[in-house]
């Protein structure tokens, strides 16, 4: 006889996951936190656990700290296939203005891409496109320098080759946004970011994430996501591209 237990588990608390900076001052203080799992046993054994927290507060007048923040373990047939951290965190000043500059910092690993750790130190300026009633849209420039470790020195781009570690300064274009539509019965987010190298041209990557959400109850989203990425340079045999296409709800306060 066959044994299964298949559990899903979707947990947002607090807010929802795209804090807008701009509109931090009506509150002083945002956060949320979300974890998701999923545990299967029997033929095909699956256990996936993620962690997911934002947190925006003003630590002085006219300026806005924002962090995000993730955790994610993966593992198939007892065969760990990721355990990543993420950590975005922004210094913004007068985020309230039409063009506003800031600061950065990034920090993650990444078990699947064999990356030891990655950082990236930077700053930039943000555009408001649109920022009216809860609908925005952002456009934002930076450069930053990034420093990346492997756990290998094989490269699909041989000129890596030999070097464990890949360090360089980079040039961003950031866009992101969020859109009530039909009275606010459907709730569009996205963010999206193109980043070459500005000394190497084969050396770039980018991002898609969109997430369509629907109000269950005034605190309740059912919320469907996409991420796509890309990588330019990868350890030999790893595909450059990611997809996923998750599924939960968003609990939030206001």
């Amino acid at each position: 006889m066959k044994k299964l237990v298949f559990s899903l588990l979707f947990l947002p608390i607090l807010l929802s996951a795209q804090i807008n900076e701009s509109k931090v001052d009506s509150l002083k203080f945002k956060a949320d936190l979300s974890l998701t799992g999923f545990w299967q046993s029997g033929n095909v054994e699956t256990k996936i656990f993620r962690a997911k927290s934002g947190l925006s507060f003003i630590p002085w007048k006219n300026w806005v700290f924002k962090t995000q923040n993730s955790y994610v373990f993966q593992e198939f047939g007892r065969e760990k296939a990721d355990e990543d951290i993420l950590s975005l965190n922004f210094l913004y000043i007068n985020p309230e203005k039409k063009i506003y500059p800031f600061v950065l910092g990034f920090v993650s690993t990444n078990f699947r891409r064999e990356i030891d750790i990655r950082s990236l130190f930077g700053a930039g300026v943000t555009f408001q496109i649109l920022n009216k009633n809860k609908n925005w849209l952002k456009a934002s420039v930076s450069s930053e320098y990034e420093q990346t470790r492997f756990e290998q020195s094989t490269f699909n781009k041989s000129q890596y080759n030999d070097n464990n570690e890949i360090n360089t300064f980079r040039g961003t274009i950031w866009v992101n946004g969020k859109y009530y539509l039909f009275k606010d019965k459907i709730i569009i987010n996205h963010e999206s970011y193109f980043q070459p190298s500005l000394e190497e041209g084969n050396n770039y990557r980018w991002q898609a994430d969109l997430g369509l959400e629907f109000p269950l109850w005034k605190f309740l989203n059912f919320k469907i996501n996409y991420l796509h990425t890309f990588e330019s340079i990868v350890i030999q045999g790893q595909d450059q591209e990611d997809q996923f296409l998750t599924f939960g709800f968003t609990l939030k306060t206001y």
